[in-house]
């Protein structure tokens, strides 16, 4: 059984203009090859098989990146006609799974955790979603993601100041018929409109994964990558 990603591609980047202008924001040239490229090298490193890449603006361009770079690739491209929000693109690219459970993460992130084994936690847990979460120290970028002692989330706390706390790292296990059974909208938020509004109602889990975590959607940690990967 091959181990599936969903990689969300498809954001603006707005963000990001003044550093990289008409490039998705996972195009980014980072130490002279795009920020895609490290994230697709770290995950087919990881176990991970079989690529579904949710796409929107200047698709193309990443579709040209892919097939010529990856050309024994095993992947599909999931292309939005507008913008759906991350719940709706990630509802559009679940059409084009083949596994009961796939992976979901942001093509603008490197977050080096084991993604085999988030989603055999996710699959003994027989749980809804799973969410990778990083501990953070004094922060206000993100909001805290709080789980019980058996690991279960309990609540999602506003973005503010923390001393310290546990953020969402982006990276998912995700129950693709149990998602798509829900009455969901075309348009909608994954953080808002899935993962806060369904979190008592679906299991939902979380998995501490205290590893490296870089965002490039701002300047800085964009700068930051540069020096940092090679």
């Amino acid at each position: 059984m091959s181990t599936e990603a969903i990689i969300l591609a498809g954001g603006l980047g707005t963000r990001l203009r003044s550093a990289v202008p008409d490039l998705p924001k996972c195009m980014a040239p980072v130490a002279g090859k795009p920020f895609l490229h490290f994230v697709i090298d770290y995950l087919q490193r990881s176990g991970v098989d079989r690529f579904i890449f949710s796409l929107g603006y200047l698709h193309e361009v990443i579709e040209t990146f892919v097939q010529e770079n990856y050309p024994a690739m095993d992947c599909d491209f999931s292309i939005e006609s507008e913008p759906l929000g991350t719940g709706g693109a990630i509802k559009h690219a679940c059409g084009k799974a083949t596994s009961e459970n796939v992976l979901v993460l942001n093509g603008d992130t490197m977050y080096t955790i084991n993604p085999l084994k988030l989603l055999d936690f996710h699959q003994q847990q027989h749980a809804a979603c799973t969410l990778s979460l990083k501990p953070m120290q004094q922060f206000d970028r993100y909001g805290v993601v709080e789980i019980d002692k058996e690991n279960h989330i309990r609540s999602f706390r506003e973005k503010q100041f923390y001393e310290q706390g546990l953020i969402n790292g982006g990276v998912y296990a995700l129950n693709v018929m149990r998602f798509l059974s829900l009455d969901l909208p075309a348009k909608f938020s994954f953080e808002k409109d899935y993962l806060e509004k369904y979190v008592n109602s679906e299991k939902m889990m979380g998995l501490v994964m205290d590893k490296y975590f870089i965002d490039i959607g701002i300047p800085e940690d964009f700068n930051r990558a540069n020096l940092e990967f090679h």
